[in-house]
């Protein structure tokens, strides 16, 4: 078994399908091997259809079924092994204690998690509910704390705690969510597609906001990205799928520079231009770096915390 200060994802052979009751199962994800390494920064690329949010998706822990009623299609590993921050994860039971101790420790940005915070909660309330979720008795002055500090991360100002989400902008709801998946602490965040929908004038502070607190906190991350340019000034490595295959991997120059699959030989093309890279450059220098030789830093906040007007809310809290 992987230690927490080893590799933070291990996948050997990977393989994954969707199944649903009465059809053939459909492959998605075919013999992927990659690690990511402790503290760094890995992109996922690839065109729509190949696989890397069912991957991503899958590494987070997310085993539900993908669309609803009869025709809802369940992700399956089929084969392979992966390993996520040291826990085999191929036939691990969602019920089991296990499995929510290591999805406590993963924290999950989706695709359409700006949409999907409930308009009925106000921002500190939004972004505390993953720790009353599992702590319904935690400290609420803790908690306002800890969601203080995560929206001041996410450079937005302290006063939209108060405000409910659909009061924000589609850049601000994404901050918002961005700080949901972050608020317990974890070590691994997998975030797809964190800039989707964002407008482009205000898609430059998402992906900074969040490179400024991978950096700060260390934790490893796999970043499902469509945007070359994007990924490149944000991850350490990048990983290119293409119809549920791996068809490169290694840093941005080792991939690009000697493309040999049509799918990256089009990325290659449209990389001609120099992408500013982020502080830290590639794993093993830098503090991603630092990091991946250390293992990722153990934070001395409370693994479960919530913020001030973030906590139930109450029938003074709904005529206020």
């Amino acid at each position: 078994m992987i230690g927490v200060n080893g590799p933070a994802v291990v996948a050997d052979d990977v393989s994954i399908e969707y199944r649903v009751p009465g059809a053939r199962p459909i492959r998605a994800v075919d013999g992927v091997s990659l690690t990511v390494r402790s503290g760094e920064i890995l992109a996922l690329l690839g065109e729509s259809g190949s696989g890397k949010s069912t991957f991503a998706a899958t590494i987070a822990g997310q085993f539900g079924a993908r669309g609803e009623g009869e025709g809802a299609q369940r992700r399956h590993i089929v084969g392979g092994e992966l390993t996520v921050l040291g826990q085999k994860t191929r036939g691990l039971r969602a019920s089991s204690r296990r499995f929510a101790r290591l999805t406590g420790r993963i924290g999950y940005l989706a695709q359409d998690a700006a949409d999907r915070l409930s308009p009925d909660l106000t921002v500190g309330e939004a972004i505390a509910e993953p720790i009353y979720a599992r702590d319904r008795r935690f400290d609420r002055k803790a908690a306002g704390l800890i969601v203080a500090r995560l929206v001041d991360a996410v450079h937005l100002p302290l006063g939209v705690m108060r405000l409910n989400t659909w009061e924000l902008s589609s850049g601000q709801r994404q901050r918002v969510a961005l700080a949901q998946a972050l608020v317990l602490e974890p070590q691994l965040l997998v975030a797809d597609q964190p800039a989707r929908g964002v407008d482009v004038l205000v898609r430059q502070s998402v992906l900074e906001a969040l490179a400024s607190l991978q950096q700060g906190r260390q934790f490893s991350a796999v970043v499902v990205s469509s945007d070359l340019r994007e990924a490149r000034a944000l991850a350490d490595r990048v990983a290119v799928m293409s119809e549920g295959r791996l068809v490169g991997l290694g840093t941005f120059d080792e991939v690009l520079d000697s493309p040999v699959d049509p799918y990256v030989k089009t990325l290659a093309a449209t990389a001609a231009r120099p992408v500013k890279r982020r502080p830290g450059g590639a794993a093993g220098t830098g503090a991603a770096g630092s990091a991946a030789a250390g293992g990722p830093r153990r934070s001395s906040a409370p693994r479960r915390p919530a913020a001030a007007g973030a906590g139930p809310r109450t029938d003074r809290q709904e005529n206020a």
